[in-house]
């Protein structure tokens, strides 16, 4: 499987599902919590479901409507230090479990959220 094949095994179901459980756990979350504004948890779990249902080989509804994704620009106002990143990876890493997706696609996506997350990295400790 490649990167660009697992929407097509996953499917609009599989990215709600996943996205659906990691933002479940970001409101009582001591580090993230903070950074998701109350108000627009619901916009960001939008734009994390569509960022990824078209990086990951489906529709371009992220792109469509937002233009390039630029990644480290947007979350630039965040202070992003390892603790962040790891703890990140943490709830994402349960959300993957919890989303029961293939295994295939849980291991590309697993990998692609380790390495992304690493890269978002702008502040040190």
């Amino acid at each position: 499987m490649t990167e660009e094949e697992v929407y097509d095994v996953v499917g609009d179901q599989g990215f709600d599902r996943l996205v659906g459980a990691f933002y479940a756990q970001v409101p009582a979350d001591p580090i993230l919590g903070p950074m998701y504004p109350t108000d627009d948890l619901a916009g960001a779990e939008q734009r994390l479901r569509d960022f990824l249902i078209g990086r990951f080989g489906g529709p371009p509804r992220y792109v469509e409507q937002r233009g390039h994704p630029r990644l480290r620009m947007r979350h630039a106002p965040f202070a992003i230090d390892t603790a962040a990143r790891d703890r990140w990876v943490t709830l994402m890493d349960r959300a993957l479990e919890q989303a029961q997706l293939p295994a295939e696609a849980t291991a590309l996506l697993r990998e692609f959220f380790h390495g992304t997350a690493t890269f978002m990295i702008n502040r040190s400790r």
